[in-house]
């Protein structure tokens, strides 16, 4: 699995419609608040044509390419942090994400209403991003609690963690979300991340537009100079376009579609693409006869970690990797090829593994 991210946002801005053009499901879409009453949840692939060459020059029974699951959460609304509307259910669901996908409506339609009667993204974005904080602010004022008769008593600790408190309740007085504030202290880094806060989770904003036209217009603009302030991703999308894109089989026809749009791919696909640079995501390869198949890491990740992405026994009797890139293969055009190049190593524990790395595990348990 690649990553687990939620859609959220307002009601009628999306979500639903997107939702089911990544996933190709047929999930209830209606033009008014709560149609989500469930969270509706997809696994979609992910795109990357690497695969699709690496199988060509060394076939296998099988391809498989590593996945990302998406929730489709329902629409929030002012009050959400106090249970208004679905509320509770709606932080609940975010709390289970490791990323959200925040979609915003840039569209005038008169038959989908706007639950404020306007079009406005930089105020609908402030909107869910408020109910996300106070949220927060009540889980840090709860823990506070605690820890003040701990600090009283001399714990060290105790003492540590209410300073991480205080910093970020100052950053929500500015309006600004937990991500925003850096922790270099490990022992800070891990007490944050037991807090389970909703703002320190990074966010993907999804401008959803009527028409392509439209992707470069005010509307989105008004969304991109948010993101650029809160150094996050973007990406601009025609919901109801993607889901037409995933009617037309032939992939001729698709770039020629695509083309006339001047688009260079599906904005599904930017948008997975986006969420795997938010997250500092990439991906390695397995091959062999049975199957080739890609994998979901972190950067930096170590070779044994990587290798406990397919088995913990891998990881836990980790000896060597064989390693080489798909540039080799692709230059080379075969493994025996590449090892003949000389090509092939062997690395150990401590070696980082590459973006577009293919791995063979030697371990023992």
């Amino acid at each position: 699995m690649g990553f687990t991210c939620g859609l959220v946002g307002l009601p009628n801005v999306g979500n639903t419609v997107i939702c089911n053009a990544l996933t190709r499901s047929k999930a209830e879409s209606s033009n008014y608040a709560f149609s989500t009453s469930k969270p509706n949840i997809g696994v979609v692939d992910v795109p990357d044509p690497r695969l699709d060459v690496i199988d060509r020059l060394v076939p296998a029974q099988k391809k498989v390419p590593t996945t990302m699951q998406f929730v489709d959460i329902a629409g929030l609304v002012k009050g959400a942090s106090r249970g208004e509307g679905l509320g509770n259910q709606f932080l609940a669901n975010i709390r289970e994400m490791e990323a959200i996908a925040h979609v915003v409506r840039c569209f005038e339609d008169v038959n989908i209403p706007h639950v404020h009667d306007k079009i406005d993204p930089a105020s609908d974005i402030d909107e869910i991003n408020t109910e996300l904080m106070i949220a927060d602010l009540e889980t840090l004022e709860k823990r506070t609690t605690k820890l003040e008769k701990l600090a009283k008593s001399g714990d060290k600790d105790a003492r540590m963690q209410i300073g991480v408190i205080a910093r970020l309740m100052e950053a929500f007085d500015d309006n600004r979300p937990a991500r925003s504030v850096e922790f270099q202290n490990p022992g800070e880094q891990t007490f944050v991340k037991t807090l389970s806060l909703l703002t320190v989770k990074p966010v993907l904003y999804v401008c959803n537009v009527a028409d392509p036209s439209e992707m470069d217009g005010p509307l989105v603009k008004q969304v991109k100079a948010v993101a650029e302030a809160e150094g996050t991703e973007m990406v601009a999308l025609a919901g109801q376009l993607e889901n037409e894109l995933l009617e037309i089989e032939d992939p001729d026809e698709l770039k020629e579609f695509l083309d006339a749009m001047n688009l260079e791919e599906p904005g599904l696909d930017r948008m997975i693409h986006a969420g795997y640079r938010l997250l500092g995501l990439e991906t390695y390869f397995t091959v062999g006869e049975q199957e080739n198949r890609a994998w979901t890491i972190h950067k930096n990740t170590k070779a044994p970690q990587a290798a406990g992405k397919i088995h913990s026994d891998f990881e836990k009797g980790f000896i060597k990797a064989v390693v080489y890139n798909y540039d080799d293969l692709v230059q080379y055009q075969s493994e025996p090829a590449v090892k003949e190049a000389g090509k092939l190593r062997l690395e150990g524990k401590n070696y980082v593994v590459q973006d577009g790395d293919i791995m063979h595990f030697r371990f023992n348990v």
